[in-house]
């Protein structure tokens, strides 16, 4: 997915710049880079975080970032902050979104005239592509604008210029941008909780397509909202950090009110309940507190040096550092009936394991209550469930062993009333060995959020667009 944050100070911005993007570390595994503005002119580095964190790659080297204004990312694809020079002056930017028609909109740029660097893979880099894009029209904003129409898939962005700083979201709202403030400083940031330990307070958040002009004399909407939201329904399920708060919902808050529904559809009998680390754990919480089943603790998670399970490039890899850094406490696992609770379940490939582990550890019963509905459609706007291949995904294979054969009409099995529904569901269970598996209700799901459905985005589940 990714992550963004920019800050605009009268003062020097290198440590809130540092640390801001640095708390977006969660949301992506590729690269991580930063870019200031000072009277010198634009200071930029990148680096590789596929192996290690970005504070690690970026703390020795901030005494070459000077300046009062600067932009941050955590990328998931490609390189990040780009340095553009155009007829609009110099810039820098940032993007986070998925360009799934990057290719089509190549060749309209091929055609006004641009060309883009060789990148590896033989791809473009969607933020390159953006800048073109940007560089076509006669202003940033117009730019900016025309880029949000001509996108399929999601963009927000951040230009940092001679102006100030151009901050601008999903046409239809996927990913969130909100505004900080504190005396003599603003930031743009995609998650807020980068905001208080800096001492910046959360303030707006940018509708849909919006377009301000952020200066360390306060904010300029340069284009207003769209009408439509489409808000990604994962951030407050998996991905967002649990201090963060998207619409003004709180993450922490929906993850304990999913795992109160959970509850409430359930009547089995177990010792305790427990959350998958980390992003299990509010969900867990909030079963407990429901249900007055005891919540403890029989996976901990080591953290010192595997900061995230899906660092590595590898999926063998990844799945061998998910299985390192949870570690079974075999007291509280034995002879014991268990249930967990989940955001979601993808592949399986490491549950699995962790699941195997848990038997290994004499578990009597386990138990398993995804947050969300099953997904059974790779996502078409963000980076979330975008296996290789849509068919990896667990609802997927299960679907395709039933029928024997792929391209069949998924609408009866994302209908939980329908035995298609738990036909798939007791497929995914027997393959996972469990011994219950029952998914979060979609409409249990949107009621936790606290937003109308048609302002949420929820394909990968019903293929609702």
């Amino acid at each position: 997915m990714g992550g963004l944050f920019g800050v605009v100070s009268k003062g020097e911005c290198v440590t809130d710049l540092f640390f801001g993007t640095d708390y977006h570390s969660h949301l992506g595994t590729h690269r991580g880079g930063m870019a200031t503005l000072s009277p010198e002119g634009f200071n930029r580095s990148i680096h590789d975080i596929s192996s290690a964190p970005f504070r690690s790659k970026f703390q020795d080297e901030l005494s070459m970032f000077t300046g009062g204004s600067g932009i941050g990312v955590i990328s998931d694809t490609d390189d990040q902050p780009l340095l553009i020079s155009s007829h609009l002056g110099r810039y820098a930017i940032v993007t986070v979104g998925t360009v799934r028609n990057a290719d089509a909109l190549a060749v309209k740029a091929f055609d006004k005239g641009s060309h883009f660097s060789e990148m590896g893979g033989g791809g473009f880099n969607q933020t390159e592509l953006v800048a073109a894009m940007i560089n076509h029209e006669a202003s940033f904003v117009d730019g900016i604008r025309s880029a949000q129409e001509a996108v399929e898939g999601s963009c927000s962005m951040l230009l940092l210029t001679e102006e100030g700083l151009y901050a601008a979201r999903d046409a239809l709202g996927r990913t969130p941008v909100a505004v900080g403030r504190k005396d003599g400083a603003y930031a743009v940031t995609l998650e807020t909780s980068a905001l208080p330990n800096l001492g910046f307070e959360a303030g707006e958040q940018l509708g849909p397509a919006e377009v301000v002009l952020v200066t360390p004399d306060g904010i300029e909407q340069k284009s207003p909202p769209g009408e439509r939201l489409q808000i990604c329904s994962f951030l407050w399920v998996y991905y967002g950090y649990p201090a963060s708060t998207y619409e003004g919902i709180n993450v922490e808050t929906v993850r304990n009110t999913c795992g109160a529904y959970l509850a409430k559809e359930d009547d089995v009998a177990v010792d305790f309940v427990a959350g998958i680390p980390d992003s299990g754990i509010g969900h867990g919480i909030g079963y407990a507190s429901e249900s007055h089943v005891p919540y403890r603790r029989p996976y901990v998670k080591y953290t010192p040096t595997w900061p995230r399970s899906f660092m590595p490039p590898d999926q063998s890899m990844r799945d061998l550092v998910a299985q390192m850094k949870l570690i079974p406490i075999k007291e509280l696992i034995q002879g014991k009936k268990l249930l967990f609770c989940e955001d979601s379940i993808v592949r399986g490939t490491q549950l699995q394991g962790q699941i195997r582990r848990l038997y290994d550890a004499g578990a009597l019963e386990v138990h398993m209550r995804p947050a969300c509905p099953p997904l059974i459609h790779g996502c078409k706007f963000l980076n979330f469930s975008s296996s290789k291949s849509e068919l990896d995904l667990a609802g997927r294979r299960a679907i395709k062993e039933l029928e024997g054969r792929d391209g069949v009409a998924l609408e009866e099995y994302a209908d939980h009333r329908t035995e298609k529904y738990r036909r798939m569901i007791d497929r995914i269970r027997s393959r996972l060995a469990l011994t219950t598996l029952t998914y979060q209700k979609l409409d249990n799901l949107v009621a936790a959020i606290g937003m109308p459905k048609e302002r949420l985005c929820t394909f990968c589940w019903d293929g609702a667009e």
